[in-house]
Parts: structure tokens; C-alpha cells; sequence
């Protein structure tokens, strides 16, 4: 993000501090020395400026001064704070030059150097050393301390601090956010295995099936809730006693006895039977952990081995048969560790997120702190961030293990997915569908899909900016959501075209989706859009997951969206009746005027991706990275063959005017992706629609435009299969809802899908011998 696209703050100096500064000889020589002189040392107090006060999202500005300088010719400063409280944005003092250099490795420490004052005597008088921009990004008491200072006057001869000064600031936090370190501290206080009612404050992170029926207000059926229904066991409803135990009359029959027992103890995550890794579902792992018949680490190694036998071995013996290509970089050794912390706190603490131990393969363009981000391509492989995605911090904080880099369309530009990453400089790799190996998994997240269907991991995330979630989720018979524009942080995610990129996961089951989902979404200063979801967010989209919920939604679909494949159209006519018997109204929607304006409005990818894609370049590219812009990508050896002029050096080519005309404030973009929300969300107010379907593609096609209709509004989609065709492959069904709808989306689909049972597991990639 800019720093046009962040709240800034009015700078007043209201806290000052300041140091006394006094001469002080320096042994040995020093990085910064002035030329020869007779003048002598200077001697200055600095003091630091900054505001009282900020709230998340704002920028902060320190200025350091110095007065009563006498002899000024160089200086170096080095200031300190907390890098959880505040993030260090840039120098905003001064151009770099050679002479002037601004180092900060994120780690709560920056170091400006200023060596180009010119020749002794230096300067006098009251001198600005620095203007340095942090920002926001937590609630708290920030301070930022000078924790040394070198300022040169003449050869060998320079002045010390010999204590720090500091200035602190009120930083207020903003509500809604889920931050990293709350969550895990809450967490330590859910257990699976609580046998004491009440001692779990924790919140709701299962589907109603499995809360349902609690007892004990834990939010979870445990042996407490077993221990409830034993107490009242035999009673009937002639007993005096009945009024205060009928709720535990489970089938309605008249007494409390076995049957009611059974029903209670099948809503216990617990399986002590055995354990199969292929489709199986988080339920199942934590079922399967829980009970100690698997640990999360041989659940992660089994997904290791799978990745080594399968990923790069054609095992599909059909013509044209060939490797899935789906997995660039396995973290295979911080992933075990990972997995051994999970195992841990659950041995401690019972299960305390419906991800803890649960491994995921992210899209190559999501940065990791363990594994290189190169957005598949080789001119990034050095690309190793210090931090990771917003996103990826919230399923680390979840207990999920990041097990792999999933690949993807080089720079997420195209709807198929080959990548050059970690291939010979000239080359590059296309990824497969494990479903039909002759044909493409999508894109641009065909590795997240491919790997996700294939069973390589347990849940995948990608990102999507035209169809690049929902496109490979139907190649590959997945659930993909793409998210409301704004509910999950994009920060830390190599950018394609900011107006429409969100990330969102990619899973076998709407249940595995959801709870996925719960885990990335909240408020982040450093993606102010983030900010539109407060209040918004559910305490956990499980908690829509009904099997019943069709029965009365009224349910949109625009006949031209169908297409004309003759395939498509006999599977949908059969989701119409099912969805009507299931108790939906089924409403043929006319387009409204505007209609095309949306579906033909084209990708920001095009005018966008030169300005987006350097924001991220200025902000987390290693600096051992050489194509720091889009012009040297393209200019790159070490890239997909044939893109170098197009798209890259077209896109390269896009002017700050022309960005501007398409994606500033009143850009023509920008104007019609706001009035296609407003038109489309109208509409479904006026027609009292819950949502409105179509098909996400073909098989193995797209359908027109489609996909364009979630980017070019902002609005939620939640693609779902819908049905396999003989001889040709997976068909999705694509629900759009309301602006932060994503609960009652998923809970459509989740019933949809009880309903229908349509996804398709590749026979090829079965249990390994």
C-alpha cells in the first residue's frame, strides 16, 4: 500500500524529549569521519518530535533535531521500537543519495546515516537530522527510543550518546481486528478435552452439528456433556423430574435412555478409528488427533510423502498424461516443527482451533518467513520476505501448519497456470488437473487446486483478481471462496491489480472452507479497505453451516449467464429441481440496465499491475532479488518463455496518468466497479434474493464473462461442484451474495452440497502402498 492509501495523521509535537550531547574522542578510527579541521567538536542536544496519539492505520512521523550544533559534518542515528506496535515506513526527510542511507530490517530497528553535509567546519545551529514515517498497526504505548547517535566535526573526533532518549505514543487499536497474539492466548483457554462446565470461555469455531447439543456452555460436546445426560439416564416423562431433563429427550420419544446417549456422543470430535488421509476433512484430523490415533506430525509427513511421490511422477498412464506440477517449495522441516508445537498444545490445552496441526499449502504469491516467495518466477527465487502475509499469520495463529508453496501462473497473469520458478533460466513448468493429467488445472491458483484435489495438503489458500479461485476450484471439483473485497488483508500478497486481488481458500468440503476462512479474516491497518468489515464479521462462518438452509431462500440466476455447453445446461437443470425441492424458489432474473456494463468491464490487470506490483517491491522484495520493477522482469532471462513484451513490457509501459485515469478516485474503473455493486445489490434487494447462481465454467472452460461478475462488484462468491459430466470433467455451481455475506453463502452451499454430494476425488492419487 501507498502512502496515499493509508489514513494520515496531523503531526503535532507534543512529546519531546531530548539528550544532552558532549564531546567525546573516538579510538580506532569511525565509519563516519570528517575531513581534517581546527574546528572543534560539536556539541547538540537532540530532540525528538512526534504526536501523542494515533489509531491503527494512521502514520506516525518523528522528526529528530539538534540545536546548538557547532560543527557538523556527518552524523548517524539509530532509533528503536516496537515492531508489534509499529511497522517503519520510509524516510520522509529526503531523497537517498550516495551519501544518505535509511536501513531498517523490520526488526524494531532503524539506522539513518547522513555523510554528504559538506566540508569541515560543518554546519551550525539548529539542524533536522531526520523525518522518519511509521506506521500504526496495533493498539498500545508505542516508544520509540534514540538509542545511539555519532555526530562528526573534524577527523577522529566525534560526539556519543552515552543514554537514550524516548518518546512514547498512545496508539489506539481498532475494533474487530484479530491479532496474532490475542488468539493464541485465548486459544490456550479452549480445550476439546474440558471435563469442568464452564471453565472454557472460548468462541465458536464448529458447525451447529457439533455444538447443538452442548450442555455444558463450552461450545463443544465433551465428556462433561456425557456426564449431564448419565445423571438424568432412564428418565421419563411421567417423573416429576422431567420438566428440568426433556431437552435431553434427543429423538422426543418419552425418556432419556440409550438412543439419546448415542446421538449426544456422536456430536464428540473423536474417532478412535482408523485413520485415512485421503479427502479426509478437518473434522476428521481433529477427530483422529484428538482421540490419538494420529499425531499432527504424521499427518504432516504423510502430506510430504504424498507430495514426493505425486507432484513431479506422471502417474496417469492415459496419452498425454503428465506431472501435476502443483507444489513449488515444501517447508518440510519448519512445517514438522510446526506440527510438534501443535501436537504440544494439545496435549495441553485439547483442541483449540479447528486448525491446530491442520496442514495448508499457500499460493506462491502469499510471503512466508520459511519459505521463499517468488510468485512462480525464477527471476524472484530469492525472494525470502522477513515477515509473513497478514494471512498466513492468522492460521499460523490458528495452530495450521504452512506445509508448502503451492504454484501458480507466473505473476498470477493468465487463467492457466506455468511457472519458471526453480526452472532452467528459458523453461518453465505447466500444472495438470489431477482429475484428467492431459488437461490444465486453471488458474492462476492451479497449483493450490491441483495439490488441494489431489490430496497434497489438507486446505489451500489462493488469490483472485478476474476467476483465479474459482476457475481452478471447478477444474478441480473444490469449494473456492473469493471473498467480499475487504474482509481478508491483502498485505504480504504479491499484487496483481489491488482494486479487485483477494485471497481466500480453496477446499475439498464447505465445512473445510469455512472454518479456513475464519482464520484469515479482520481488520489491518496496512490494507485500509480492511476497515469496511467492522461489525460485519460473524464470530465464525462455521456457525452458518445448516443442512436445512435452502428451504426458503429465494435463489437468482440470469439465463444467458448459463452459456449454451449442452452439458452445463442438463446439469443445471437438474440443480433447479433439486434446489427447488430442497425448498428453494428458484427466480429468473432479467438484467437490469447496467448489467453488461459490469460483466464487460475488463481486469485491472492489464492498467494496474506495473503501479500495484511495485508497491509490493518497495515494501518486501529481498534485497538480493535484481528485478526490482516490472521493466526488468520483462527484461529478466529467468521468466515463462514468450511474456517478456507481452504482457510484461506492455504493462511496464502503463504511465502514473494513465493508472490514474483507471484506477485514482474518480478513475473510470473505480467509478464502475462502485456502481456495479451498487446496481447488483439493489437488485437483489428488490427481488428479496438471497443470492444469485451460475455456472463457474465448463469443464475444463470458462462461460463468457462469467467470472467477472464478483471482481467487477466486490461482492462474495462461493463456487461449489454442481455435478460431473461423463468423458469431459467437474461442472461448479457460483453463489453471489450481499457485500460481507459470506456466512449465509456458505451456509446455501453447505446445503447444496449435503444435497448433492458432487465432489469427485482423483482415482489416480489414491492411498499410497
Amino acid at each position: 500500500m501507498t502512502e496515499t492509501t493509508r489514513g494520515r495523521m496531523r503531526r503535532t509535537p507534543v512529546r519531546v524529549a531530548a539528550l544532552l550531547l558532549t564531546p567525546l574522542a573516538v579510538v580506532g578510527g569511525s565509519a563516519l569521519v570528517a575531513p581534517a579541521a581546527l574546528a572543534a567538536p560539536p556539541t547538540a542536544a537532540i530532540t525528538i518530535d512526534v504526536a501523542a496519539a494515533a489509531t491503527e492505520g494512521q502514520t506516525v512521523e518523528l522528526t529528530a533535531s539538534a540545536s546548538g550544533i557547532t560543527d557538523l559534518y556527518a552524523y548517524s542515528l539509530e532509533f528503536t521500537y516496537d515492531p508489534k506496535l509499529l511497522k517503519f515506513v520510509a524516510n520522509s526527510s529526503t531523497s537517498p543519495d550516495g551519501g544518505f542511507s535509511v536501513q531498517s530490517g523490520g526488526d524494531g530497528t532503524v539506522v539513518v546515516t547522513d555523510t554528504r553535509l559538506g566540508s569541515s567546519p560543518g554546519l551550525a545551529g539548529d539542524v533536522e537530522l531526520g523525518a522518519l514515517s511509521f506506521l500504526a498497526i496495533d493498539g498500545g504505548k508505542a516508544s520509540i527510543t534514540l538509542s545511539s547517535a555519532t555526530l562528526v566535526g573534524s577527523e577522529l573526533e566525534s560526539t556519543e550518546l552515552t543514554d537514550a532518549a524516548a518518546a512514547s505514543v498512545a496508539l489506539t487499536g481498532l475494533p474487530g481486528k484479530r491479532h496474532a497474539a490475542s488468539k493464541a492466548a485465548e486459544n490456550r483457554h479452549r480445550g476439546w478435552a474440558n471435563q469442568v462446565p464452564g471453565e472454557i470461555a472460548g468462541e465458536a469455531f464448529l458447525a451447529p452439528h457439533f455444538t447443538e447439543l452442548d450442555q455444558t456452555g463450552d461450545l463443544q460436546v465433551t465428556q462433561a456433556d456425557l456426564a449431564v445426560l448419565a445423571d438424568a439416564f432412564g428418565t421419563t416423562s411421567s417423573a416429576a423430574s422431567w420438566p428440568a431433563v426433556s431437552h435431553l429427550d434427543f429423538d422426543a420419544d418419552g425418556a432419556i435412555e440409550v438412543d439419546d446417549l448415542a446421538d449426544l456422543s456422536s456430536r464428540i470430535i473423536y474417532d478412535d478409528g482408523p485413520f485415512e488421509i485421503v479427502e479426509a476433512s478437518v473434522v476428521d484430523m481433529q477427530a483422529a488427533m484428538n482421540a490419538g490415533v494420529v499425531t499432527s506430525v504424521e499427518i504432516t509427513q504423510q502430506y510430504i510423502d504424498r507430495i514426493a511421490a505425486y507432484d513431479r511422477v506422471t502417474v496417469d498412464p492415459a496419452t498425454g498424461g503428465r506431472p501435476l506440477n502443483s507444489i513449488i517449495t515444501v517447508g518440510e522441516e519448519t512445517a514438522l516443527a510446526a506440527a510438534a508445537v501443535a501436537d504440544a498444545a494439545r496435549a495441553e490445552s485439547g483442541m483449540t482451533s479447528m486448525l491446530l496441526g491442520v496442514p495448508i499449502a499457500v499460493k506462491d504469491n502469499y510471503n512466508t518467513v520459511d519459505m521463499p516467495t517468488t510468485a512462480g518466477c525464477g527471476c524472484w527465487n530469492d525472494n525470502q520476505t522477513t515477515t509473513d502475509a497478514a494471512m498466513v499469520e492468522g492460521l499460523r495463529a490458528d495452530g495450521a501448519v504452512i506445509l508448502a508453496k503451492a504454484s501458480m501462473d507466473e505473476f498470477a497473469i493468465n487463467l492457466s497456470s506455468s511457472f519458471s520458478a526453480f526452472q532452467t533460466p528459458g523453461s518453465a513448468l505447466p500444472v495438470a488437473s489431477p482429475l484428467s493429467t492431459s488437461r490444465p488445472a486453471g488458474g492462476s491458483s492451479g497449483g493450490t487446486g491441483a495439490s488441494i484435489s489431489a490430496n497434497l495438503a489438507a486446505i489451500g489458500f489462493g488469490t483472485d483478481t478476474g476467476g483465479s479461485i474459482r476457475v481452478p476450484s471447478t477444474y478441480n471439483a473444490l469449494v473456492g471462496v473469493r471473498p467480499t473485497v475487504g474482509l481478508a488483508s491483502r498485505d504480504g500478497i504479491v499484487p496483481l491489480a489491488l482494486s479487485q486481488d483477494t485471497g481466500g481458500p480453496m477446499a475439498r468440503s464447505v465445512l473445510d472452507a469455512a472454518v479456513a476462512l475464519d482464520a484469515v479474516v479482520g481488520v489491518d491497518p496496512a490494507d485500509p479497505i480492511t476497515q469496511n468489515q467492522a461489525g460485519l464479521v460473524p464470530e465464525s462462518y462455521a456457525t452458518f453451516l445448516d443442512a436445512d438452509a435452502l428451504a426458503g431462500a429465494r435463489i437468482g440466476f440470469v439465463p444467458a449467464m448459463l452459456g449454451t455447453n449442452a452439458a452445463t445446461l442438463a446439469l443445471w437443470q437438474q440443480t433447479r429441481a433439486l434446489l427447488e425441492a430442497q425448498g428453494a424458489t428458484v427466480v429468473e432474473v432479467a438484467p437490469p440496465t447496467g448489467w453488461s456494463a459490469i460483466l464487460n468491464e475488463g481486469s485491472g490487470s492489464g492498467p494496474e499491475f506495473n503501479h500495484d506490483l511495485q508497491i509490493y517491491i518497495d515494501a518486501y522484495l529481498d534485497a538480493d532479488v535484481t528485478a526490482r520493477s516490472l521493466l526488468q522482469i520483462s527484461q529478466s532471462t529467468n521468466i515463462v518463455p514468450g511474456r517478456a513484451s507481452n504482457p510484461y513490457g506492455q504493462r511496464a509501459a502503463v504511465t502514473a496518468e494513465a493508472y490514474e485515469a483507471w484506477a485514482g478516485p474518480t478513475g473510470t474503473h473505480t467509478v464502475q466497479l462502485a456502481a456495479g455493486k451498487t446496481l447488483v445489490t439493489q437488485l437483489m434487494n428488490d427481488l428479496d434474493l438471497d443470492t444469485i447462481v451460475y455456472p463457474s465454467g465448463t469443464p475444463y472452460g470458462t462461460i463468457g464473462t462469467n467470472m467477472r461478475l464478483s471482481p467487477n462488484t466486490g461482492l462474495p462468491a462461493v463456487t461449489v461442484p454442481m455435478g460431473w459430466v461423463a468423458g469431459a470433467g467437474n461442472v461448479n455451481l457460483e453463489w453471489l451474495g450481499r457485500d460481507f455475506a459470506e456466512g449465509p453463502l456458505l451456509g446455501l452451499a453447505y446445503a447444496f452440497e449435503q444435497a448433492t454430494d458432487a465432489r469427485v476425488s482423483p482415482p489416480l492419487y489414491g492411498p499410497l502402498p
